[in-house]
């Protein structure tokens, strides 16, 4: 009778036990896509733009490009792409690689991606309003680029010159 008290004890003892844990959930943004990135895409970390011979870090919201003599990241294109339609530019998506130097295929890249490349259409993530010239998303998330953007940059008005002097 004894054991069957402990048992018993013990299977209570354990219910008990397995009911009172805490679970514990995280939800971090990180790698979150942007606004003008093609739709339909998931565990992905770079988009190579072949107009701009560029490539977007989705985890760090950070274009990579070459210039002086090495690969720069930055939150914005280079001065010379200040104006470069996001929105509509094509965009590739690097679905095989997971490193943090994607422009060691550059060359290859480059090659099968020119300029003026078009693949299959492409829809993006979120939307532009072309009446205020304001980019949204669909789901609010962040937006990067060098366009007139709601990115919320504490000065009041929210856009970015494109420059990279911010």
């Amino acid at each position: 009778m004894k054991t069957l008290k402990l048992i018993a004890a013990g299977i209570v003892l354990l219910v008990a036990t397995a009911t009172t844990q805490a679970q514990v959930s995280v939800n971090v943004n990180i790698g979150t896509p942007p606004a003008w990135g093609p739709a339909g895409y998931s565990n992905i970390d770079y988009y190579y733009i072949p107009d701009v011979q560029s490539y977007y870090d989705i985890r760090n919201s950070q274009f990579i490009y070459y210039g002086n003599g090495r690969w720069i990241r930055s939150r914005y294109l280079p001065q010379q792409y200040r104006n470069y339609d996001l929105y509509s530019g094509y965009k590739v998506v690097i679905n095989d690689y997971h490193g943090r130097t994607p422009y060691i295929y550059y060359k290859d890249h480059k090659a099968k991606y020119y300029k003026g490349y078009k693949g299959k259409p492409q829809k993006t993530i979120g939307y532009r309003n072309n009446d205020k010239h304001v980019y949204k998303q669909k789901d609010n998330k962040h937006n990067s680029g060098n366009h007139n953007s709601n990115r919320g940059n504490g000065k009041g008005k929210g856009h970015g010159n494109g420059n990279g002097k911010h």
